[in-house]
């Protein structure tokens, strides 16, 4: 027996000592190329096996491997995958994945892309495999929607039609560019995501820096910049077929091609899809067709030239009337109602639509000047061609709220009876349409050119300077769609061509121009040593206004262009980063800047004779504080935020005793947004990753306008005006927001996320010039929360790579307001609309 004992104690001590001797412990650290930083869940595999781990928040890792030699394969979504030899325990160092893009590290300067614990802002980034993987039907902003300070939704329900607002500020006030070029409207300021449908296809990361942000731009944003940077071209030769099924005849099918980077340094990537469906709500059906091309050429070490091209043609039904809540409850269909489409011929018909086509096209130049110095620049041109449906002529589509019952409606609620109509207008023969359906075009063209020059003064000091170039000419105008069985439709609003029978494609009602010249310029200074990051910027803008008007002038007046009215814009921002330790780190940033008022003040009247050209430009301070945490299980961050807006573009207008119409500016509309915020990611296990956030905000319109005198040229008072809304609280999104996710790899081929949105403090939106005397707070909407859920796996499809994804949305079929506008302060003057019900979609790619 001690024998046997003995043989076994040698037997369980060379078993372990043969265990022991064929593992190796790894470590090292995980960089990314095209921010330096460190890239936390990058997987980390021993070949062969399905031994693995995943970085910390860091970019640190450490693995036992299963034998005393091998290789290790390093993988991460948007980086090219590295294989590491290893026979020995030991630390490999700093590891720097390159981007899988070529051109992707040049594309971040003009970008102007947030360094984790180095620059001084509020930021969250989404990656592409995040986008992937939540995306499904919902609308790109909506990807956003668990970042702190972001509300979004899907405003109406037509296809690209959603919205986001940044710290309460519309999309007026937040910034939204693609790869460095600004895209909100040159004359409104506004985002169309319309025109960027299939833009979540070539997205490889997508960024929101909040408050003044870290953008090189000449004048910043009010709530904050969304930084879209696209995919530019792979650096491995392969491509991808994808499909995406969904809820109400959701489909889309795509395909990707990449020729890799070639020894000549040249490479390009193709991109296409196309998507339709019957939409969720009523009477939103859509279709598009996106693209999507990079070519890019390493001419020498020191100059790389790059093509970009992107775009989507799309066409959707819309729903743009929002209605009472008792309306929706009586409606058949509930939250899918829609007042604002019919059937002509057994055909849909869209009172309402909209349709747009607006390529981005851009040439980027990268010169490596020398070891210490870089330009780069980007040329773009942009022309828009589409508009939104509509009708002109005698409004045959209402209805009674309360009953249901309309004249040309097909029973109560219905949708509208188009035939009827057209029946009428046939009927009156030679005497034209007393109805039509008309297209607002808002057509335009626009080019600019960005340039970033940054050189190293020392090996601390880094100094940048830009210029931004644009030339926008938006061209407005209705024309006839459809005459609905008349034979011509009468307009008399045209001075060149009075009394005109119209017909399909004629323009109608107006036609003008609006045109905007920008000039800016920015300089930044930077510092960054050991562990203290600061920077410093200066910018000034000169926006220029002018318009042509072909309906209410002569072709003979010289009236009918006006001259440029010019407005100067400035801005001063800094802010410090300082690293406490490895684990902590603290900053701020404070900036003031004024910033042009849109083309709509400008020329309130839509004419060219009544010029606003004293209109104030709109003046804002913001600061903020913020806390950072980083280890190797938990990142958070807290800040807490200020911004004062000063001059809300507000004026009034009147007659002179000469019976010329002039206007008042009045200053002083202001507004305080301040708030705090909070996030963080968890990761107790390798496999699990839980995320957070909370959004707390305290937005309220400043101060009460009170007897603002209205006189004339020779100082008799014509009026009074008061605005009376202190301590109202801004409307249109959600004050209150929290989220919690979780993300958990049930293998190494299959991740499961669930995530939970919660929206509070949601006041309904009203225009504070219409407040002119005490009022209660606008209607408070519910708050409602709403769980989302995603699983992608990961598999073999003969020779190829393949990911199915599964999707499903608002899981419990929550039904809340997403929308709405203040009637009296009450839920019954409220006009609203409903968030999507349950929706879901399944989604496979297969990688050749």
């Amino acid at each position: 027996m001690k024998k046997i004992s003995q043989f076994v104690l040698v037997f369980v001590v060379m078993l372990f000592t043969s265990v022991t001797f064929s593992q190796s412990t790894i470590t090292g650290k995980i960089l990314g190329s095209d921010f330096n930083g460190p890239l936390p869940g990058v997987n980390i595999l021993e070949k062969g096996t399905t031994n693995g781990t995943s970085t910390n928040f860091d970019g640190n890792f450490s693995i036992t491997t299963k034998e005393a030699s091998g290789e290790l394969v390093i993988s991460y979504v948007g980086y090219v995958s590295q294989t590491i030899a290893f026979n020995a325990s030991k630390d490999l160092g700093t590891i720097t994945l390159m981007v899988s893009d070529v051109g992707l590290d040049e594309v971040m300067i003009i970008a102007s892309v947030a360094v984790d614990r180095k620059t001084p802002v509020a930021v969250s980034t989404v990656k592409a495999d995040q986008i992937e993987l939540k995306l499904g039907t919902q609308e790109f902003p909506e990807v956003l929607k668990s970042t702190p300070g972001v509300y979004a939704t899907k405003q109406g329900g037509g296809y690209g039609d959603g919205r986001i607002n940044l710290r309460g500020f519309n999309s007026e006030n937040v910034a939204v560019m693609i790869n460095g070029v600004p895209v909100n409207d040159m004359e409104n300021g506004r985002v169309f995501w319309s025109n960027w449908a299939g833009l979540g296809d070539v997205t490889s990361s997508m960024q929101v820096q909040r408050g003044l942000g870290a953008a090189k731009v000449a004048v910043p944003s009010v709530g904050g910049t969304i930084n879209i940077i696209s995919k530019t071209t792979d650096v491995e030769a392969g491509g991808n077929f994808y499909t995406t099924l969904g809820n109400d005849g959701f489909k889309k099918f795509g395909v990707t091609y990449s020729t890799g980077l070639m020894d000549n340094g040249f490479a390009a990537t193709v991109s296409a899809a196309k998507t339709d469906g019957d939409g969720f709500v009523d009477g939103t059906e859509f279709n598009a067709v996106s693209y999507f091309i990079n070519i890019s050429k390493q001419i020498n070490e020191n100059h790389k030239l790059a093509f970009t091209a992107f775009g989507a043609k799309q066409r959707h039904g819309q729903r743009q009337n929002r209605h009472s809540i008792e309306t929706f409850r009586k409606s058949e269909r509930d939250i899918k109602f829609n007042s604002d489409w019919g059937y002509r011929n057994g055909q849909i018909t869209f009172q309402e639509d909209n349709f747009y086509h607006k390529p981005q096209i851009s040439l980027n130049h990268y010169w490596n000047i020398n070891d210490k110095s870089k330009l780069s620049t980007a040329a773009y041109v942009s022309f828009g061609t589409g508009g939104g449906g509509g009708f002109r002529g005698v409004n045959k589509f209402g209805f009674d709220p309360s009953t249901g019952i309309g004249e040309y409606r097909d029973g109560l609620y219905g949708p509208i009876d188009f035939d009827r109509i057209a029946q009428e207008n046939e009927d009156l023969g030679v005497n034209g349409s007393e109805t039509i359906l008309r297209a607002s075009r808002n057509d335009h063209k626009w080019y600019g050119v960005l340039s970033t020059y940054q050189t190293d003064l020392t090996d601390e000091l880094v100094l940048l300077g830009g210029l931004d170039f644009r030339y926008y000419k938006g061209i407005h105008f209705q024309e006839v769609t459809d005459l609905l069985g008349g034979q011509y439709y009468l307009d008399d609003n045209d001075v060149n061509n009075p009394n005109r029978q119209t017909r399909v494609g004629d323009k109608v009602n107006y036609d003008n121009d609006g045109i905007v010249n920008w000039i800016g310029g920015f300089t930044q200074l930077e510092y960054s040593k050991d562990k203290l990051a600061a920077f410093v910027s200066l910018a000034a803008s000169n926006t220029g206004y002018k318009r042509v008007d072909r309906f209410n002038y002569l072709d003979s007046d010289p009236l009918q262009t006006t001259g440029t009215s010019n407005f100067f814009g400035y801005g001063v921002k800094g802010g410090a980063n300082y690293n406490l330790d490895d684990n902590h780190n603290v900053f701020a940033n404070l900036g003031y800047f004024e910033k042009a008022p849109f083309f709509r003040a400008v020329y309130p009247e839509f004419d060219n004779e009544n010029i606003n050209d004293d209109a104030p430009n709109q003046k804002i301070t913001s600061f903020e504080l913020g806390y950072g945490y980083r280890s190797d299980k938990l990142s958070a961050n807290v800040n807490v935020y200020h911004t004062r807006w000063n001059d809300r573009t507000e004026f009034a207008s009147f007659q002179t005793q000469s019976n010329e119409l002039a206007f008042v500016n009045i200053l002083g509309v202001d507004a305080i947004h301040k708030g705090i915020e909070i996030d963080f990611v968890y990761r107790p296990w390798d496999n699990l990753r839980i995320t957070g956030m909370a959004s707390i905000g305290d937005w309220r319109w400043g101060n009460n306008v009170e007897n603002v005198e209205i006189r004339d040229e020779e100082q008799n008072l014509i009026d009074t005006v008061d605005i009376i809304i202190e301590d109202l609280r801004v409307g249109d999104a959600a004050q209150t927001t929290f989220a919690l996710g979780a993300n958990y790899d049930i293998g190494p081929d299959t991740i499961l996320t669930v995530d939970y949105n919660y929206f509070a403090d949601l006041y309904s939106d009203f225009d504070p010039s219409d407040r002119g005397t005490v009022g209660p707070q606008a209607w408070k909407v519910p708050a409602y929360g709403i769980f989302d859920t995603a699983m992608r796996h990961n598999f073999k499809f003969g020779n190829f790579d393949a990911t199915l994804t599964g999707r499903i949305n608002n899981i419990f079929n929550t039904e809340y307001i997403a929308d709405s506008q203040d009637g009296d302060g009450t839920a019954q003057g409220a006009r609203v609309f409903y968030g999507f019900g349950r929706t879901f979609s399944v989604g496979a790619k297969i990688n050749f």
